[in-house]
């Protein structure tokens, strides 16, 4: 196409330089789109039924076709200094600003972006490019649901992609008129310093286009044209100075077209991870992005309906920036769409601060722990009412499910549960929000305990070892849990009578209830691995009696039904904490050691407490609780169908208390089977091999 033109200028023309032929035509194609503004009185036809498409689509085919014909590489042809020194793309901004005729802005942004693209020349770098694309990035991501929100992105795709070639654009690129306005005052050129521009900067006018005579007879541009637009576009500049390619990019981040939100999205982290350090900070010291990316994710939250179900939050999973919005199939509910649209923020900053530069992304961090954590979500976690509790704690625990970077995790991690890493003492002070969450595990509120419970669960699954030993180890380490004074004993066998634990009765013994093995307490130093499982795995299921159990009638045997998840757990847990450095055996005690009181710490506590009360309310008098129950075996059958989905869910007399055994034999069964794989038989120090499927 482009050659077949040039033969026909040649052609038509019969001159010997191509080149003149080029510019000739070049400036017919802008006298003609001139003139349109000066001769038209219908200010209601479309620009795309005009011939201004079309001339714009010829003029970049000339600009194209002339730069391919250059014999030296990166010299500007003559319509390319056309083109700079009459600021033509300054006129066409003006006239995508008046959108006149209708649709024309449409016309300007597609032709910025297929000259900056298409052109190989560095225009970014002279001020007659620059200055008019900074004022169309101020036209751009204003208006949501905007008619040129297609064209606007492009606009950006082309200049990130630039960006990401010439790290130094950048700056230049978010100054905007600032930078400008500097180096006027100062006297200094206002091109960049480019090995591929500086040869002209001697012909150089005042706006860094070449200076070339004006052909007779040709409008100059703008100074023809402002008769006859619209007042308020001669001052395009009055915009906001802070309005620059970042500003764009939100705004079309959040555009109700997907397409268009999506690619928005993927030009930023574009931006982020330009690999230049001088860039990066640039982008974090002279640029509202890290700021504007964590203000878009608290206005989010701030957004969403304080009624949210924390069932309904727990359910919606799969959200992701790349497609934030639930399955179309799933059940809606009120606050659904908002919701989608907070955890697809989460999870694009999470991706943000994955793939951007260090610079940026430590920046980026520690923006979401002042603003979003602390100032927002803080407040709503240490609120009084019931519902704000249950809400943020929800969405928290949401939060953390799809959190996959690592310096966001230990942001996370520090705001919860602080910093201190000593051991804890039972009267200490604690971090104040990690205080408040650990009171909030024994709320009076069971749904705001259980929200916290989860809470924590889903800590305690995220890689990251300071959380496992903030929570946990740091009240093990140097096994303060072993009584001194005394050797550790070679076997459990006499360490705890049964009849001395309170929660077995003579009523239990009396009942015919006779345990299969004594219950332990503590591991021994040596022993015979199989006895020793076998006495632990013993020691939890002898806690729920025979005559209150009811898995063998469903062909249910032991807790091998729960050894193969346990396993798989039990590996998933090896494999995370591997890179840990964690010792295979326990620490020696130390001799010299003075002896403290044991404090399990305030987040075992608090477990330890509710575990307990679970065996006051049902363990306790279970067996006095059951004779008055009628029919007590084949009830206790049933609620077990009902609670496995077997049979409908009828109400019951004693249902809770029918539940509540099931629930405990499940329980203890389960904690046997973990206890199995923890302690294998045939070597407690050495790996399980996979057991087959219903086999211990």
């Amino acid at each position: 196409m482009l050659s077949r033109l040039g033969a026909l200028l040649q052609e038509a023309v019969g001159a010997r330089e191509p080149s003149i032929d080029l510019l000739q035509a070049f400036v017919e194609h802008w006298k003609g789109i001139t003139h349109y503004y000066i001769e038209s009185t219908d200010e209601n036809t479309p620009a795309k039924k005009t011939d201004i498409p079309w001339r714009l689509k010829q003029m970049l085919d000339i600009l194209v076709y002339e730069e391919q014909q250059q014999v030296a590489v990166g010299e500007a042809g003559p319509c390319l200094e056309y083109l700079l020194q009459h600021k033509i793309l300054e006129t066409l901004c003006t006239l995508g600003k008046a959108e006149f005729p209708p649709g024309m802005r449409q016309q300007v942004f597609q032709f910025f972006s297929k000259v900056l693209a298409q052109v190989q020349h560095p225009l970014l770098h002279y001020l007659s490019v620059h200055r008019p694309v900074q004022k169309l990035l101020r036209l751009s991501g204003t208006a949501p649901g905007s008619v040129t929100e297609k064209e606007e992105v492009q606009l950006t795709t082309v200049l990130c992609s630039k960006i990401q070639q010439d790290p130094e654009l950048l700056a230049y690129i978010l100054e905007g008129k600032k930078i400008v306005g500097r180096k006027k005052a100062c006297g200094e050129p206002t091109a960049l310093p480019k090995d591929t521009a500086s040869h002209r900067d001697k012909d150089c006018s005042h706006d860094g286009a070449p200076a070339r005579p004006q052909l007779d007879g040709e409008p100059c541009g703008a100074q023809a044209l402002n008769s006859h637009m619209p007042a308020e576009t001669e001052q395009l500049d009055g915009g906001t100075a802070e309005s620059n390619l970042i500003t764009s990019l939100l705004g079309l981040c959040q555009s109700k077209k997907s397409r268009v939100a999506l690619k928005a999205q993927e030009n930023l982290l574009l931006l982020v991870s330009v690999a230049s350090p001088a860039a990066a900070t640039y982008l974090v010291q002279s640029s509202p992005c890290c700021p504007a990316i964590v203000q878009h994710l608290c206005q989010l939250y701030r957004s969403m309906p304080v009624f949210l179900d924390p069932a309904d939050i727990a359910a919606l999973e799969g959200i992701s920036w790349r497609l934030p919005s639930a399955p179309s199939d799933e059940a809606s509910f009120p606050g659904k769409e908002a919701l989608a649209a907070f955890l697809g923020w989460f999870d694009y900053c999470d991706h943000l601060i994955t793939e951007a530069h260090t610079v940026v992304a430590d920046a980026l961090v520690k923006a979401v722990a002042e603003k979003f954590f602390v100032e927002t979500l803080q407040p709503q976690l240490l609120h009084v009412s019931e519902q704000s509790i249950l809400t943020s704690t929800a969405l928290l625990t949401a939060m953390l499910h799809q959190l996959r970077s690592p310096a966001l995790l230990r942001e996370a991690a520090a705001f919860l549960l602080g910093t201190d890493r000593q051991p804890e003492a039972p009267r200490d002070n604690p971090h104040a929000l990690y205080a408040h969450l650990i009171g909030h595990c024994d709320h009076l509120s069971d749904e705001i305990s259980i929200a916290t419970l989860r809470l924590f669960e889903e800590l305690l699954q995220k890689p990251h070892e300071g959380i496992i030993r903030s929570l946990v180890l740091r009240n093990l380490e140097g096994r303060p849990y072993v009584a001194w004074g005394s050797p550790e004993p070679e076997s459990y066998e006499d360490t705890l009578d049964l009849e001395e634990d309170p929660y077995f009765t003579d009523s239990f013994l009396d009942s015919g209830f006779q345990p299969r093995a004594k219950p332990r307490l503590a591991p021994a130093t040596s022993y015979d691995g199989k006895t020793a499982v076998t006495e632990i795995v013993n020691s939890f299921l002898c806690l729920v009696p025979e005559e209150a159990k009811t898995s063998a009638f469903l062909e249910e045997t032991g807790y091998d039904t729960y050894v193969h998840d346990a396993y798989g757990l039990f590996q998933e847990c090896s494999s995370r904490v591997a890179s840990w450095g964690w010792p295979l055996t326990p620490t020696p005690l130390d001799p010299h050691e003075p002896e403290r009181p044991f404090f399990e710490g305030h987040f075992l506590r608090v477990l330890f407490d509710r575990m307990s009360r679970i065996l006051d309310q049902v363990i306790g008098d279970l067996m006095q609780r059951i004779q008055r129950v009628p029919q007590f075996p084949g009830k206790l059958l049933l609620v077990r169908k009902q609670l496995t989905g077997q049979a409908p869910g009828e109400q019951l007399d004693h249902q809770t208390l029918l539940q509540g055994v099931v629930v405990l034999e499940e329980f203890c069964k389960e904690l046997a089977a973990i206890a199995f794989v923890k302690f294998p038989p045939h070597d407690p120090r050495q790996n399980l091999s996979p057991a087959p499927e219903g086999q211990v």
